[in-house]
């Protein structure tokens, strides 16, 4: 087992089909007692359940600082440690630049970006007085190309911000043996792409990927085992790509 008494947290985790889900039940999977935190209507007890006993679910908004601090209290109180960090909350918005409101803007920046700097700080302080962390940030290959299928240019610059957070984070913390890493998935099939393409369409995308299909959450998922654990021990401030070679740079 790769993750033996180890705790970790996953924000947006609840959704039985997205990344988060996936990614939860391959760490539990490798030993680690797992906390899904989501908003209540996505019900992250029930999500935790589906794990089996020992995990834990907790309503969070990752957009409130106050409620991200509750939520790290409460799994220390749980389980006593935080070892790893999934920053996986995110939402889009398929608009154009010119179609971009304000209010558009505020809300895909703070549930990506901000979202990611407030559940980092609540975890952090426990981590640093382990003296030990994994933090793994969720970015997208939109923000490397400069846009993709479904999210618009805001959504691009949440993303790419979080790279760049993620990296500040690394220099910062990796004295306090706290690592900070990201992932950039290309087009994974969830419950975001759900009804919104064709099969033709898949098609025609899987077409120009090298490996020639669609990514799966369980693509991801193993990224963030291979970043949570050991095996990637010295590896700090790196963008993991996990888009099927979509994009070869």
């Amino acid at each position: 087992m790769l993750l033996d008494n180890q705790v970790a947290v996953i924000t947006g985790g609840a959704g039985l089909n997205g990344l988060g889900f996936a990614t939860a039940r391959r760490l539990a999977a490798q030993g680690a007692r797992v906390a899904i935190l989501d908003l209540a209507r996505a019900e992250p007890a029930a999500a935790a359940t589906r794990l089996g006993e020992g995990h834990l679910g907790l309503v969070a908004d990752v957009t409130d600082k106050a409620s991200c601090e509750a939520a790290a209290a409460a799994v220390l109180q749980a389980f006593g440690r935080i070892d790893v960090l999934i920053n996986n909350a995110g939402i889009t918005q398929p608009v154009k630049t010119l179609e971009i409101t304000g209010a558009d803007y505020d809300r895909i920046l703070d549930v990506s970006l901000r979202g990611t700097l407030y559940m980092s700080q609540a975890v952090l302080p426990a981590m640093k007085q382990q003296r030990s962390g994994s933090i793994v940030c969720i970015s997208s290959v939109s923000a490397q190309r400069g846009g993709g299928i479904f999210g618009g240019p805001h959504y691009s610059a949440a993303k790419a911000g979080v790279l760049g957070l993620a990296r500040a984070m690394a220099r910062e913390f990796g004295v306090e043996g706290i690592r900070v890493n990201c992932i950039t998935p290309g087009l994974i099939e969830t419950d975001i792409t759900q009804g919104k393409l064709t099969p033709e369409r898949k098609k025609e995308i899987a077409e120009t990927i090298p490996l020639n299909r669609l990514g799966r959450a369980d693509d991801v998922a193993g990224a963030c085992v291979f970043l949570a654990s050991e095996l990637s021990a010295y590896c700090t401030g790196i963008t993991l790509d996990v888009n099927g070679g979509m994009l070869i740079h």
